[in-house]
């Protein structure tokens, strides 16, 4: 689960990072079919859900 936190981790702040370079992720152009607002709330949630994720188990072996 830790990598799979670190993942979407990692997919999520390049989703939030990438639009205002100018540039769109080919793997989650389909949430731009909702809208502008629901968007940058699925991509929050992604990196919010990794990060959870991630500290929740990166003590764990």
């Amino acid at each position: 689960m830790k990598e799979l936190g670190l993942g979407l981790l990692i997919l999520g702040l390049l989703s939030l990072v990438l639009p205002f370079v100018g540039m769109k992720s080919m793997l989650l152009t389909w949430i731009d079919q909702w809208g502008p607002t629901v968007a940058w709330l699925i991509r929050g949630g992604i990196t919010l859900l990794g990060l959870v994720l991630w500290l929740s188990f990166r003590n764990r072996d």
